[in-house]
Parts: structure tokens; sequence; C-alpha cells
């Protein structure tokens, strides 16, 4: 086959997407912790499969326009760092085949190239040993060999074997591979698709979507467990789309502001859009800096360290999970922070599914977490009132018995448990909890993304901003000014206790100052302070 038609590729691209699909969940078992992302196989495959759904149905002319709206459209849809890199190596190839009608061996090499290019350069400090080095060794055997041969067919297989040779050495290039006993995932990732374009190639029809396939080799997963959570330097994955208030601006400001401020940097600009993805301890300061170059859509917030020791905390219980009967109570609670989560589990919630304001977890989410707790009647606590409603769906599709108490913020879900008892039976629980709750008023302290008006305020982007429920009650610049106003609005006569959750991006000495200036005012209220470690929320603060 001297050049790959229009046809071809269109079967290429689908085959593609399968294989990935197919192999999802053996991707994200080679994932190793703190080597992010944790979900490579699925964020990868969601990137690009989303993308080659808006190809396949677009109006394209020739191979170029094709492989463009795949490109395209992978920016929008990409998912993780893994995600990110993937959208950025479609879119060298994109480049590199502008207006091409098929696919000659040169232009198998150009695409090569340009996918490596594009993908170095988007990465502020580029580790060997991943994706990265799987695209760039694949790239310099084309550049060396494409004169050798005559059918791209043929040069595409090569470039493919070459990768997988690639793919089977980054073990001895970065060591917490090797100690796991595995490959890089993204690595793994790029290979899966390459294999499912060739088989479309060479078979002239898509490789069929099936769950029942050969997983990919992945190695000891289970080493995971031993990888220390210490090791990891900064805690939040944060990733986000600014939708540019004009497309002329540029986001080089932005990237100098907040190269300090972690690594796994990702910041690319795509005219309209901007695309950001990095790990730091200080989320607030990221999204503040970015609300300046235009509006944030599709915030996603993980604290990476929790979600590791939950992992392996999952995994242990589920092996003495079948030997222990089942109890008759269990909790799920829906939380963000690690300190938010060590109070819930101080108060004996069997299991946390992370998620909150900008990152609701699906019902899927919430019944996956209710079936691993080993009891009959299973109470969830949604925490927040845009999971609610996904809660509900849980009962009928689990075979225990699901209660939601419709709990609207943590401080909320934490006071419920308190008054939980395992001897009470599922009424008096289910009246109790939801008594107390209702008399929990929480306040939470943020900041404006964009410049609008809402109840009366003339409000700014990087405003702090205090909120009781989705009313926004007060407004400033410094962050314990507004929180003690907050404070004063929610203290009355008949308050005995103020607790003082403090976020990621607020440090525990801020937090006391503030604690002391209510206590100075309101001496005989209780004043509490803990370490809630939130994203996006500088405070969150209870009264009851």
């Amino acid at each position: 086959m001297r050049s790959i038609t229009y046809d071809n590729v269109r079967l290429m691209i689908e085959s593609a997407s399968n294989n990935l699909q197919n192999n999802k969940k053996a991707i994200n078992d080679l994932n190793v912790f703190p080597v992010p992302d944790g979900d490579t196989g699925t964020n990868m495959g969601l990137t690009f499969g989303a993308a080659a759904k808006t190809a396949l149905d677009g109006k394209s002319e020739n191979v170029g326009e094709l492989i463009g709206m795949l490109a395209k459209a992978s920016l929008r849809n990409a998912r993780g760092n893994s995600g990110v890199i993937l959208s950025q190596i479609l879119r060298g190839v994109s480049a590199a085949l502008n207006g091409k009608e098929c696919l000659t061996v040169a232009d198998i090499k150009d695409a090569a190239c340009g996918g490596r290019d594009t993908a170095y350069r988007a990465v502020m400090k580029p580790t060997e040993g991943t994706i990265l080095t799987v695209i760039r060794e694949g790239a310099e055997f084309a550049e060396q060999n494409f004169e050798k041969y005559e059918d791209a067919d043929e040069f595409f297989s090569a470039v493919i074997v070459a990768c997988k040779e690639s793919l089977a050495k980054t073990p001895d290039i970065l060591p917490v591979l090797k100690q796991a006993g595995v490959v890089d995932a993204g690595g793994c990732g790029v290979t899966t698709l390459l294999e499912g374009a060739e088989y479309a190639l060479n078979n002239g029809k898509v490789m069929e979507l099936s769950e029942g396939v050969e997983p990919v080799k992945s190695g000891s997963a289970v080493a995971n467990a031993d990888i220390d959570t210490a090791n990891i330097r900064y805690q939040y994955c944060t990733e986000f789309i600014i939708q540019k208030s004009s497309p002329e601006r540029q986001a080089t400001q932005f990237q100098a502001a907040i190269r300090s401020k972690g690594d796994c940097m990702l910041v690319i600009d795509d005219e309209e859009i901007v695309k950001v993805h990095i790990h730091t301890n200080h989320p607030g300061f990221i999204m503040e800096q970015a609300v300046k170059l235009g509006e944030l859509i599709n915030i996603k917030v993980d604290n990476m360290k929790y979600q590791h020791n939950e992992k392996i905390r999952a995994e242990e219980e589920e092996k003495t999970a079948p030997s222990e009967p089942p109890k008759k109570y269990g909790v799920v609670a829906v939380s963000v922070g690690d300190g938010i989560a060590e109070v819930f589990e101080s108060v004996n919630v069997d299991r946390i599914v992370e998620g909150g304001q900008t990152m609701n977890p699906s019902t899927q989410d919430l019944l996956d977490a209710v079936s691993k707790v080993n009891a009959e009647n299973v109470f969830i606590l949604p925490n927040n009132k845009n999971i609610i409603l996904a809660a509900q769906q849980v009962n009928e599709l689990s075979d225990k018995n699901v209660i939601v108490i419709p709990t609207k913020n943590m401080p909320q879900g934490i006071s419920a448990m308190l008054v939980f008892d395992e001897e009470a039976d599922i009424e008096t629980n289910t009246e109790s909890m939801n008594e107390m709750m209702s008399a929990v008023k929480c306040g939470q302290v943020t900041f404006a993304a964009r410049d609008s008006e809402v109840g009366g305020f003339d409000i700014h982007e990087g405003d702090v901003m205090g909120m009781i429920g989705s009313d926004i009650t007060n407004i400033g610049s410094d962050i314990n000014d507004v929180s003690y106003e907050l404070a004063e609005k929610m203290i009355d006569e008949d308050t005995a206790l103020a607790t003082i959750y403090y976020g990621a991006d607020t440090d525990e000495e801020s937090a006391n100052a503030l604690a002391d200036r209510i206590s100075e005012k309101y001496g005989d209220i209780d004043v509490s302070v803990v370490s809630g470690g939130q994203p996006v929320y500088y405070y969150m603060i209870a009264v009851e």
C-alpha cells in the first residue's frame, strides 16, 4: 500500500478508539504513585473517544481536514495530564498533515515528528520514561528510516514496533516503574491507540468494541501499596479550561505567574480557549490568576495523596470483607480535602467519595461506594445540593437499603454523624440526623471567577466573597476581614459553637487569627479550628 487513503484513516481512528476503550482498565492498572495521573486509561479513552466521535461525525474532504477536526476536539475534551499530552501529539500531527489528501511514507514521518515536537513544547519540564519518550523514539526511528520504505502501511507498522520497543524500556529510565514492575501508562496508551489503527489498516475493518478482550500486560499493579505518598510534593491535580475574554489575549503572563506554584504544568493556548493542568498546593491561587484571562469552565481538582491512600485502604478492605458478616449500618459521605476526610473517618464514615463543588460525583460513583460498604443499610451524606439528586437514585440501583440525608455542605454532614446511633432504628437515625443537619448554618469564603452583578453587589474577578448557601452576603479584598463579617452574619443569641475549616490556600496561623477575632467579640461561644484542606474555598465556617 503506497499510500493510506481517507477511507482508511476513518477506519483507523474508530478502531484506535475502540482498542483504547477495550484496554483502559488495564492501562489504569499501570499507574504507579507518585507518577500522575491515576486514571490514565480512562482519561486517554475519554479524550480520544470524544474527539473521534466529533471528527467522524463531522464533514471533512480529506485526511488533513479529518485529522484537524480530531486534534481540535481532543483539546476541548482532554482530561488529565495524559489526555492533554495526547491532544498535543494530535495537534502536531494535524499541523504536519494540513491539506493532505492521503498519507505517504514521508507524510507519516512528518506526522510522527510533528506530534513529538508539539508535545515536548507543551510540557514545561519533560520527564523521560513516559509517553513523551515513546513518541520521541518512535519519531526518531521514522526520521532515520523512512527512506528505506516504499509502502506506507509497512512503514506505519515499523514505527509502531519502535514505539513498543521504547515502551518496554521505560522501567529502565524511571526507577518508580521498575519498582512496581510496570511500563509507563501513558506510553502504553499511545501504543494501544496505534495498534488499534494498525488493525484497521491491515484488515480493512474496525476492531470491535468489546469488554472481553485480552487485557494489556500490566505487571504488578499491587506495587502501588509500596509507594510512599510523602514523595508527592504537590497534592492537588488541578485542571480547567479558560474561555478567553478575547482571542488576542495570550497566556504567557498567566503561565509565568503559576510556574513556581507546582509541577506537571501544561498551559495550552488554542485561540479561543486555554487548557490548564498543574499539580499544586494552591489551586485557588491558580484559578485567581486564570480568571484574569477569561471565564473558567470544566473545573476539576483532585487530592492525589488522598486518592492513593483511599485506593489502598479500599483494596485492603475488599480482601477482608468476604469473611465478615454484614453489619447493620454503613455510611458513605462525599467530601473534598484531606482534613475534612479525616474528620469524617473519625466519626465512623465507612467510605468517602471525593467530590463537591465543580466536581460532582455521578450516581455510579456513589453506587460503587455503597456496594463496597459491608452493611445492610447505607446512609449517604451528599454534602452538596447538586449531589442530592444523584444520591437519591442509588437506592433504585442497589440491593441494599439506601437512605439519603440531604446535607448541603460538609459541616452539615459532620454534625449529622455526631447524632448517628448504631443501636437506634432507621427511622430514629434518619429523623435525628435530619434535625441536627438543619440546625447547622454554614458559610463559605471563596473568590470571584469573573466580573458580575449579583444580589446588589458589583463584583470584580478576584474579589473575596462570603456566601451562605448560594447567596453572596459580603465581598472585599482581605480574606480574614470578609470571613469575620460572614461569621457575624451567622452568629446569633442561640449560637454555642463555631468551627472554622481552613482550606488548601489558607494557613493555620491565619485561621487561628480569625478564630481569636471571633472569640474576642463572642466570648461565650466555643470557637475551634480544623485543617480542612479543601480547594477553592479559603474557609468553611459552621455555626450551630
